[in-house]
């Protein structure tokens, strides 16, 4: 068995990443906007709970509480479903170069291994998509109703 693969060979090999390279850059973006949107919805959460400590929150804050901790949920749901996608890409990579590698065939275990990224990250989106929609809502009952401090700042 030779060491080092011949020029040919490893152009093949490469010319198979370029998918799930790609997927994984374009997953690693889903994340850092997701953890972004957490982030700011994480903050919010902690300055409704401060307003609850300072005693002088409102009965509306506390349905705003709820709705913002299943933001939270859904956004952590796609961050971890999207990591998950990302981890199957990894694999998928590391599969398609020890397979060539070995002189293997990798044509099935790369298609399921693709397919499971694909699903992973449809779901992910899936739920960011549940989250704008709540996110959406709440923007609309605050304009519908701007009694918030929030609005006004």
């Amino acid at each position: 068995m030779e060491v080092i693969p011949e020029i040919t060979r490893l152009t093949h090999i490469f010319s198979h990443a370029v998918a799930p390279a790609f997927f994984l850059g374009a997953v690693a973006a889903f994340v850092a906007l997701m953890t972004g949107r957490l982030t700011a919805v994480s903050e919010r959460i902690t300055s409704l709970r401060a307003k609850a400590v300072r005693k002088d929150a409102t009965s509306s804050d506390s349905a705003r509480l709820d709705r913002l901790i299943t933001r939270a949920r859904m956004l952590s749901d796609g961050i971890l479903l999207s990591l998950a996608s990302g981890i199957c890409a990894t694999l998928l990579l590391a599969v398609l170069f020890a397979s060539q590698f070995f002189k293997l065939s990798h044509a099935y275990g790369s298609a399921i291994m693709f397919i499971g990224a694909t699903l992973l990250l449809g779901a992910a989106l899936f739920r960011f998509a549940q989250e704008t929609m709540s996110a959406r809502r709440e923007l609309e009952e605050e304009w519908v109703s701007p009694d918030s401090d929030e609005v006004s700042s």
